[in-house]
């Protein structure tokens, strides 16, 4: 039986067309069976209080196998992301930085908190998922 990994995506709300391709990416690759577990714009946490938020990725974040941060430039200007990435952190939830097609550079706030930094390839996106997860 294949394993099903329980993935938080750690994205920019500003540039979801990268989360939502990243999905559609490793829901089409055969034998390999994902879990999402992220909020998104389309299914948000219907909240204005910070803490409440934070109480609930912070459960999502160690509830998953592993933590996937969407590593486009934009990363260094979101509120949310590096604090996701330290709550993995503190969590012992592995972090794979994923290269959004095309960009050459990375966000350092994704790079300084990964294990490993793949380009957009599904097979480079699955065996860092496979070598990382817990």
């Amino acid at each position: 039986m294949a394993k099903n990994y329980r993935i938080f995506v750690s994205h920019s709300w500003a540039h979801s067309d990268d989360l939502w391709d990243l999905r559609k990416l490793l829901n089409s690759r055969g034998y390999f069976n994902v879990e999402f577990t992220e909020a998104s714009k389309d299914v948000p946490i219907n909240s204005t209080h910070a803490p409440y938020i934070k109480s609930r990725l912070r459960a999502k974040i160690q509830s998953s196998d592993i933590v996937l941060a969407m590593a486009g430039v934009y990363a260094s200007h979101s509120d949310w992301m590096p604090w996701e990435l330290d709550q993995a952190k503190s969590l012992g939830v592995p972090i794979v930085g994923v290269i959004p097609r095309g960009q050459e550079r990375i966000s350092s706030e994704v790079f300084s908190r990964s294990v490993s930094d793949v380009r957009w390839s599904t097979e480079s996106i699955v065996e860092a998922i496979r070598e990382h997860a817990k």
